[in-house]
């Protein structure tokens, strides 16, 4: 018989403690060693199960039914896993124009697909109008503190692997989201010093 997912034991996080590995190219171009955090193994495939499954964890236990989530790359796929595992619906907006393979994912984690507009603002405001209704939740991609917690575990992580901070932090920025829980973990571990940048 197969295990339900709907019921995660109290404390229980969706993501994953990922490997550290140290990049040999990497690590000749920069004349020093670089490791990678390697969050493409995440169950969702990328960071944001981090944060996007805390937040889901979250308003779940304030009462939310309903997940509403308008993107339909890492943040859209990690609050469909989310509400999987937590068995209760999502439901996540797309513009009317993206890819059929992101649309078969997310159906495949079990969310009711939306296609409306020509481009995200539109499918955003679908979402947000549709968690108007009672006991749906809208999933900010990265724009929320809940979030920002939950992604300040990889810095946790970092920590019990390395035990001294890195000379650096490179990490990609879209809409901060990550940034912030990373400056927030960094201030946790109390590595307040540790430069952080883009590539």
């Amino acid at each position: 018989m197969e295990a339900s997912l709907a019921e995660p034991a109290k404390g229980e996080h969706f993501y994953t403690v990922t490997p550290l590995l140290e990049s040999w190219a990497l690590s000749q171009v920069a004349g020093t060693t670089v490791f990678l955090k390697c969050e493409n193994v995440q169950p969702a495939g990328s960071f944001k199960i981090r944060g996007i499954g805390h937040f889901c964890q979250e308003v779940a236990k304030k009462g939310c039914r309903h997940l509403v989530c308008s993107s339909g790359g890492n943040a859209g796929i990690a609050a469909a896993y989310s509400a999987r595992r937590l068995g209760i619906p999502a439901t996540i907006v797309l513009p009317e124009g993206a890819p059929l393979k992101v649309v078969r994912r997310l159906q495949g984690e079990g969310a009711e697909v939306q296609l409306t507009g020509k481009v995200w603002d539109e499918a955003n405001l679908r979402a947000q109008e549709l968690a108007q209704r009672d006991h749906w939740v809208n999933v900010p991609p990265f724009d929320h503190p809940l979030i920002w917690e939950g992604h300040s575990s990889l810095v946790r992580e970092l920590k019990a692997a390395l035990g001294t901070p890195p000379g650096a932090l490179v990490l990609a920025v879209g809409g901060g989201g990550l940034l912030a829980g990373v400056s927030a973990g960094l201030a946790e571990v109390g590595w307040w010093s540790l430069p952080v940048g883009q590539p």
